[in-house]
């Protein structure tokens, strides 16, 4: 086929790229800015000018032909080499600008993202953000985001990775709670106890406790395992939150969504076991990630570092102790 022949499919091609990635007409259309209609029309025509068919489509999903993967494992590298170079081009001249796809868990997305952003977009008006929260986990490169928010231990080692700060998570309860029920001396006690259990990664029902180390000269910390119970199980922090000021029970929260209460008055919540460190659940960094290029675009560096200076202090207020018996 010569090049002439190949220039008005070259679009088609990239819709096919696209397709592959989203397995969906729909989230392909909409990525693109084009009708579910059309995309599928555009999607037959490059079928019939191959003379073979491309794509496997069912009542419940889309995938492609032993053809239609071979094309895309060819062109991907080039599509992407070229997206790559366009956008370095672009961002040697003016401002920083174009659209920006950001994914970020809900509690940290709505308490702490969503202020940074406003602030960026004031700054930076070439500049457009698409914000998805959610708390699943996102394939970035098959969802078509450019940047992702995360609190985690360690990033993958195939993406591009930025810290923005350390975070913690402490297990609290209110005080009324604390009053009702009786303060927990050792983990131990927490099986008598309505706990709150995060819905994230998995779905243990018990929580391993590591003694924290006070002095250099301590190797390790004692480690106890404890199965527990309660009324709420939740894949967000601010619903956790929101029970344990109901006094529901004892949660473990990250301290980007702890409350904070009005000077001078009584903590909405107390730490419970100041001494002990619950293990898994929240990661201790919070990261910006993408996948792995070579060139990253001059508005997603400015997003990152923007996301650095206002994440630079991290979260969270002093804790109180649980009350005195």
């Amino acid at each position: 086929m010569s090049s002439d022949q190949l220039s008005p499919l070259i679009a088609d091609l990239h819709l096919l790229t696209v397709l592959a990635a989203t397995r969906s007409f729909t989230e392909t259309a909409r990525r693109l800015g084009l009708s579910k209609a059309s995309a599928s029309t555009r999607i037959s025509e490059l079928e019939r000018a191959a003379g073979v068919l491309l794509v496997r489509r069912t009542t419940r999903s889309v995938g492609l032909t032993e053809a239609g993967q071979q094309l895309v494992h060819e062109m991907q590298p080039a599509f992407e080499r070229i997206s790559e170079s366009y956008t370095a081009a672009r961002d040697l001249v003016g401002a920083p600008r174009g659209l920006i796809r950001v994914t970020a868990p809900v509690a940290l997305g709505r308490q702490h993202l969503a202020p940074c952003v406003a602030d960026f977009l004031l700054r930076y008006p070439d500049i457009h953000i698409e914000l998805e929260l959610t708390d699943r986990f996102v394939n970035l490169a098959n969802e078509g985001f450019d940047l992702a928010i995360r609190h985690t231990q360690a990033p993958p080692d195939t993406h591009v990775a930025w810290l923005l700060c350390d975070t913690h998570s402490v297990l609290m309860a209110s005080p009324q709670y604390l009053a009702r029920r009786g303060v927990p001396q050792h983990p131990s006690e927490l099986a008598a106890h309505d706990c709150l259990l995060y819905l994230g990664g998995s779905p243990t029902r018990s929580w391993t406790f590591v003694r924290r180390i006070k002095r250099k000269s301590e190797k390790s910390g004692e480690r106890v395992g404890v199965n527990i119970t309660g009324t709420l199980k939740a894949n967000n922090s601010e619903v956790l939150r929101d029970a344990l000021l109901a006094g529901l029970g004892i949660g473990l929260l990250p301290d980007f969504s702890m409350p904070t209460g009005v000077s001078g008055a009584q903590p909405p919540l107390v730490q419970v076991l100041p001494d002990w460190q619950v293990q898994g659940f929240f990661g201790e960094h919070i990261y910006a990630l993408r996948p792995w290029s070579a060139q990253v675009p001059k508005a997603v560096q400015c997003l990152v570092a923007h996301l650095r200076e206002s994440f630079s202090h991290g979260f969270g207020p002093a804790l109180a102790g649980p009350p005195a018996d």
